[in-house]
């Protein structure tokens, strides 16, 4: 007789979970109905699904905070997805939550981020009809872009926890609780990181009130913060830092908008940046056609111009987005000397 590992897996986590985590037997399911696989549960499916799409792999050349960064060290965009899942999976793993659940959020919740990170995003929002939200174009992404336009066919709770990764949105599960809260967790320090790398702080800039509570290296602040969300979320209902973590963070982050986010430097590319991607959003708007095939496709299945050139553009990667803006409207070498 076959084993079914997969319910063998539902079973142990009838015994192994909290009574807060969502367990894979009890899911809402897909929006389309298919067969279950006998050895993994549907969350575990989930997290496949992501991690080999098209989507996923992008995000290795497309902006966390610095663009076009000499080096190779930087954060990327699929570094940072990284970064928010190991730590989303500690934080799940201590609670005795799903950590296949909170995998799949974690991996899935960037796939809609724009070329030039927020730059990129800004630009769309400013230009595009009804906006433009990574999270929901995360959704975009996973429901009609991804495999020819079938899309990946997720189950609502990872539907939900992407939806809802900001610090807006209202998580349905303690699974994705725990992924919006270690986004902020993740960014904030390797922000911090990066930015030292690159030369724009130094170790003794950051204010010692921050070293004081969360201590002077990268790992001491994260440990602090996981630690924290863990203690004040043990048999709980919900996730979340003490009053004091949580300020301590928001503070810290208010500190990085101040001296990196919207520093000098950083300002100048990202005018750089949304220049790139608005120019590239009027022409396509104008010459749909010249878009890749899949997404003119979109156009002739019934979908407007402007979302599907807004598709277009937030798929492209930092370097796609530099040569096609080179090809278009920088005049290219010709002839023989």
């Amino acid at each position: 007789m076959e084993k079914n590992l997969r319910q063998q897996r539902e079973a142990l986590e009838e015994k192994i979970l909290s009574p807060f985590a969502q367990k894979s037997a009890f899911s809402k399911g897909r929006k389309k109905a298919e067969e279950q696989c006998s050895i993994r549960t549907d969350f575990q499916r989930d997290r496949d699904r992501i991690l080999h799409c098209k989507a996923f792999r992008r995000m290795k050349h497309k902006t966390q905070v610095f663009i076009s960064p000499q080096g190779d060290h930087y954060r990327t965009r699929l570094t940072h997805t990284l970064e928010v899942s190991q730590i989303a999976r500690t934080i799940a793993r201590a609670l005795s939550l799903n950590e296949d659940l909170t995998e799949a959020i974690a991996l899935g919740h960037d796939l809609g981020h724009t070329p030039f990170g927020h730059a990129g995003e800004k630009a769309l929002n400013t230009i595009h009809i009804g906006g433009f939200h990574h999270n929901q174009q995360s959704i975009r992404v996973v429901e009609h872009l991804e495999k020819e336009g079938r899309g990946l066919n997720l189950t609502w709770e990872v539907l939900d926890g992407i939806l809802n990764h900001r610090t807006s949105g209202k998580p349905a599960t303690m699974e994705a609780m725990v992924v919006q809260l270690s986004d902020k967790i993740a960014y904030i320090n390797h922000d911090i990181d990066d930015a030292v790398r690159a030369g724009i702080l130094t170790p003794k800039e950051i204010p010692s009130e921050f070293s004081a509570e969360l201590g002077e290296t990268f790992t001491t602040r994260i440990h602090a913060m996981v630690q924290d969300t863990i203690e004040n979320s043990w048999q709980r209902d919900y996730i979340a830092m003490s009053d004091e973590m949580r300020k301590t963070m928001m503070e810290l982050r208010k500190y990085m908008f101040a001296k990196v986010y919207c520093s000098d430097a950083a300002e100048k590319d990202h005018q750089k940046a949304e220049k790139i991607v608005l120019s590239l959003y009027c022409h396509y708007l104008e010459h749909p056609k010249e878009m890749n095939e899949e997404f003119y496709d979109l156009i002739e299945a019934g979908e407007t111009t402007e979302q599907s050139v807004c598709d277009y553009i937030a798929c492209m990667t930092d370097r796609f987005a530099v040569t096609k803006f080179s090809q278009l409207f920088i005049p290219q070498p010709w002839g023989i000397y």
